[in-house]
């Protein structure tokens, strides 16, 4: 089971990753990689904040729907995510080491091949 608090240490564990001082969103050198879920609980009202569903990138369709059909009950989507490269996590549902394998897949679908290289070889040394 996880939380807020843990995608906030492991998404900052990663390399040139900062949080938006606006909302809870990650960003490798700007360019975002998970968030928070905002539902649209009423049509006619503003989403609203879900802290318990984290929105993550993928790198492609593929991979989205292989996590979707794999568990049902911790991956899903909406129309509003129809076409984007990035699945819905509760978070409630997933342990550490699953969360911060989906947050590190995530980084690296948006990081700078460079900097995706440079964080592989920290990593084997």
């Amino acid at each position: 089971m996880t939380d807020e608090d843990d995608v906030r240490r492991i998404a900052l564990s990663l390399p040139e990753t900062t949080q938006d001082p606006g909302a809870f969103r990650f960003l490798v050198r700007g360019t975002g990689f998970a968030w928070s879920y905002m539902e649209r609980v009423d049509p006619k009202r503003a989403r609203v904040r879900r802290p318990d569903v984290l929105a993550v990138c993928v790198a492609d369709e593929s991979d989205k729907q292989s996590l979707l059909v794999a568990d049902p009950a911790k991956f899903f989507t909406t129309a509003h995510y129809d076409g984007h490269k990035s699945v819905l996590v509760r978070l409630p549902t997933i342990d550490g080491d699953e969360l911060e394998e989906l947050l590190t897949d995530a980084w690296r679908c948006r990081a700078p091949r460079a900097l995706v290289n440079h964080f592989d070889s920290e990593r084997e040394a």
